[in-house]
């Protein structure tokens, strides 16, 4: 199998762990950071200098590279990993998170959906099947399920719609993954979402943990949240996710996010902040 995770060590005090990704590209050791690639480069950095940082995985994004340079041209390149110059483990994100950040040029359906390019004004669809099967295309080592995340402050119902149509397209996700054969290159993991509400948070993070996904992520924070809120959110769900399965705080980077989150045993961080 490609991908595995063994956790090493948890402090019994915090929930705090220590564990080990390994990918058909190589390991990682959690706690990991993710340098943010977005249009497969983390900017102002060669390759060999963010290696020299210590990171051992870099994440990408499949909303951008979508538009730039494309499926076809990194399929041409020799995937995503050769354009790049990177030989470690890549994650590559969703484009659910555009559906917020772009939210004035983006329009949900339940199929999937439809964004209006930021360069160009052209339409582009962006379904669960599309989602997975681009980042399987270009070399993904580890890839998002397709999640609906909005903003904040939101309407009860409006979060409740969009969680339970992240549970439905995670379902899909599974289906394409496993269709398109992609356990034997990469992992899948699914995200739970569900706002500020203790009840709906919980209940979307039994729906991932119960999911055939190799890890789980938390989706829907850091989007401007007061910071208490979001370990509280943490310290509701820390019991739910499976412990056998990394757990991945999806857009959190600032350094006392970084210490919250681990003290409360998240294994994977990525924000755009280093880079900016």
């Amino acid at each position: 199998r490609p991908f595995q995770f063994e956790l090493l060590a948890t402090d019994i005090a915090s929930g705090a762990r220590r564990g080990r990704m390994s990918t058909a590209r190589g390991g990682v050791e959690t706690p990991a950071f993710m340098p943010v690639g977005t249009q497969a480069t983390v900017k102002t950095l060669l390759p060999q200098e963010v290696r020299a940082t210590g990171a051992q995985i870099i994440l990408a994004n499949t909303y951008h590279l979508m538009l730039r340079p494309g499926l076809e041209t990194l399929v041409a390149a020799g995937g995503l990993h050769r354009f790049m110059g990177w030989d470690g483990p890549i994650l590559t994100d969703s484009g659910g998170f555009q559906i917020f950040s772009l939210a004035g040029n983006v329009r949900v359906r339940e199929n999937g959906v439809t964004f209006r390019s930021h360069i160009d004004g052209s339409h582009r669809e962006l379904t669960p099947e599309l989602a997975v099967g681009m980042q399987l295309g270009w070399g993904s080592d580890i890839v998002m399920a397709l999640d609906h995340l909005i903003g904040l402050p939101a309407d009860p119902t409006a979060v409740r719609d969009a969680t339970d149509r992240t549970h439905r397209w995670l379902a899909r996700c599974i289906d394409a993954f496993a269709d398109q054969g992609g356990e034997e290159h990469a992992a899948l993991f699914g995200i739970c979402q569900g706002g500020m509400d203790p009840e709906l948070r919980r209940e979307s993070t039994a729906a991932i943990a119960s999911a055939a996904v190799a890890g789980c992520a938390i989706g829907g924070l850091s989007v401007g949240e007061p910071k208490p809120v979001m370990a509280e959110m943490l310290d509701l769900i820390a019991e739910i996710l499976p412990v056998e399965k990394p757990r991945y705080l999806m857009g959190v980077g600032s350094p006392e996010d970084l210490w919250m989150g681990v003290a409360r045993g998240v294994d994977l961080f990525d924000c755009v902040l280093p880079t900016r």
